[in-house]
């Protein structure tokens, strides 16, 4: 099931120019501004409420009392942030059974709703 979580944030990719150099190596200023949408948290249609955040290197799914974290590797990945980013989101996501992608200007969850049990 694919569930539109957010518009992208349109202000991620220009904190990648030389001038935002924010010298982590990492580009974690870009890594805050595309997790920003998903900070606060958003409540799935079967009622289980989903986030992302960063803090250090590690970037954290939460879906329910779930989490599954992934990441940043810039010498096993690659150097540059928005590949290590796609990296660590798919990482995190791969421990929750989910993925998480961007379509059209929009952030896109694609994941399987729990059956309830009987």
């Amino acid at each position: 099931m694919k569930i539109e979580l957010a518009p992208e944030n349109p202000a991620a990719p220009d904190m990648l120019r030389p001038e935002k150099n924010d010298r982590s190596g990492v580009g974690v200023h870009y890594v805050e501004a595309y997790l920003k949408p998903l900070k606060a948290g958003i409540v799935l249609p079967d009622g289980v409420k989903f986030s992302a955040k960063r803090r250090g290197l590690k970037v954290t799914f939460a879906l329910g009392t779930a989490k599954g974290e992934g990441l940043m590797r810039r010498l096993d990945v690659s150097k540059d942030p928005v590949v290590m980013l796609r990296a660590a989101l798919d990482e995190a996501g791969a421990k929750l059974g989910v993925k998480l992608t961007a379509e059209n200007g929009k952030l896109v969850l694609e994941y399987t709703p729990a059956v309830p049990q009987a």
